[in-house]
């Protein structure tokens, strides 16, 4: 089996193929001070019972990285493990002016929106930040933008407006909130809505097509039934370019 592993600012994704199927998965906090020790005993109390011959890791947090690195090493030391970074083999044309600045997880979602939808494309990742990655025909990564993530945007307000709070992410009975909760609620996840909309709809109309567009990430639930533009929910997308990935790194053929 397969251990693939994101590793986001916010959240941490963990998930076992076997095979092409994803058999398990799980989300936990990113902590950049774990130590490596810390983290061995964490993932071996998720994998439980699964048998783990390959591991495959992306990461935006360079301090976590290093430990999971360190980890992997000592119990993983004698299976294949692909870790994501520049160089390594991803099939993933990047055209944007420094190639280096685009993080490997969105890298990870170009390969698997690619291989599942094809292209054009547009993938929203609703994580700490949002993330607009265009995909061209070919699969190659064009750009996008990147806007505050709800739950970043909601910590912000709460934190600068001495009479609002943080509020639960849900979706109000009405977009004319009735207190102040459900003024915040409807603020944040409609007008999350349309700001997706209206970037993918600029997008579309720059690439001069109606590119698929994909939603994933741990938010992505909470926008996807506002949206006109949303096509296709794909929660496990970073996890399924990490095992392509693997894939294309260890294959002999």
């Amino acid at each position: 089996m397969l251990l693939t592993i994101d590793v986001g600012n916010t959240n941490t994704v963990l998930g076992v193929f076997d095979g092409h199927r994803l058999a398990s998965s799980w989300r936990i906090r990113t902590d950049p001070q774990a130590t490596s020790d810390e983290l061995g005993f964490l993932y071996a109390g998720l994998l439980g019972g699964h048998q783990i011959d390959g591991v495959s890791v992306c990461s935006t947090v360079p301090a976590a990285l290093r430990e999971i690195r360190r980890m992997v090493s000592r119990a993983y030391q004698d299976i294949p493990t692909v870790v994501v970074e520049p160089g390594t083999r991803t099939g993933v044309p990047i055209l944007i002016d420094n190639p280096k600045e685009a993080g490997a997880d969105r890298i990870m979602n170009t390969l698997a929106a690619h291989h599942l939808y094809g292209g054009p494309a547009i993938v929203v990742d609703f994580g700490t930040s949002t993330n607009l990655d265009v995909v061209s025909e070919r699969g190659e990564f064009l750009g996008g933008a990147l806007a505050p993530g709800i739950e970043i945007a909601l910590d912000s307000l709460a934190s600068r407006a001495a009479q609002l709070r943080k509020v639960e992410l849900t979706t109000p009975r009405s977009v004319i909130g009735k207190s102040t909760v459900e003024a915040l609620q409807s603020g944040m996840i409609y007008g999350a809505a349309g700001q997706v909309d209206a970037l993918v709809r600029r997008i579309r109309a720059e690439l001069g097509t109606p590119a698929t567009a994909i939603a994933t990430g741990g938010l992505a639930s909470l926008v996807l039934k506002e949206s006109e533009t949303l096509d296709n929910h794909e929660p496990h997308l970073t996890l399924i370019g990490l095992r392509l990935v693997f894939e294309k790194n260890t294959d002999p053929r």
